[in-house]
């Protein structure tokens, strides 16, 4: 069973205005970043859905972003636990292509962070990414295998990525909107929307 692709606005606001495709740019941004950057030049966002979820509260601290691999450890389809096996609910494009990441941003919360924060978490996310790009997370060495043993030094190295993207001077037209607050987007574009995908289950193969 797949999860399809839903397009959904979230703000209806005056229809005079032409409205701002939230998930549109942001993919666009991360093409940007991965034809650019060679430590993500293994990404295919062909590959990568990304989607945007109403955060529960408006509050500035919380989740901004998650990446969730649609396989396992070392791209593997099935886990087995229990004497049971599992899959990934998966993911399709209108293309019928099958995804192995869901990229997903909470707003208002995203947007409301400081410029420089929502490029360092748009790189976080990307990194998580494995480097075998096979559906699964990159895995560091040692027992915090996410985000290793330093968060301090993980932070600065997505720091460095961030800064080494926008030396190689992108089009300011690619990130001018992550400059914009939620309600400076709505106050400018009239509407914002974009896909909301459903987050994917773990299903029992029988």
């Amino acid at each position: 069973m797949a999860t399809p692709f839903q397009r959904s606005r979230k703000v209806s606001l005056p229809k005079s205005q032409s409205g701002f495709d939230f998930t549109d740019h942001i993919r666009r941004l991360c093409e940007d970043m991965v034809s650019r950057l060679p430590q993500l030049a293994h990404i295919d966002m062909q590959y990568v859905a990304v989607s945007f979820c109403q955060a529960r509260k408006n509050v500035s601290h919380g989740l901004q972003a998650s990446l969730t691999p649609m396989r396992f450890e070392g791209g593997e389809r099935d886990l087995v636990k229990k004497d049971e096996r599992w899959q990934v609910q998966k993911i399709r494009d209108q293309q019928g292509r099958e995804m192995l990441y869901l990229l997903s941003f909470y707003m208002p919360r995203f947007q409301n962070q400081p410029f420089r924060e929502k490029l360092l978490t748009i790189v976080h996310e990307l990194w998580h990414i494995s480097p075998y790009f096979n559906g699964d997370l990159r895995r560091l060495p040692g027992r915090c295998y996410v985000h290793s043993e330093s968060e301090k030094a993980y932070d600065a190295a997505m720091a460095i990525l961030a800064d080494d993207w926008l030396s190689r001077a992108p089009s300011p037209t690619i990130y001018s909107f992550l400059k914009m607050s939620f309600a400076e987007l709505q106050k400018h574009y009239g509407t914002i929307e974009g896909l909301q995908i459903s987050t994917p289950k773990l299903i029992r193969c029988h």
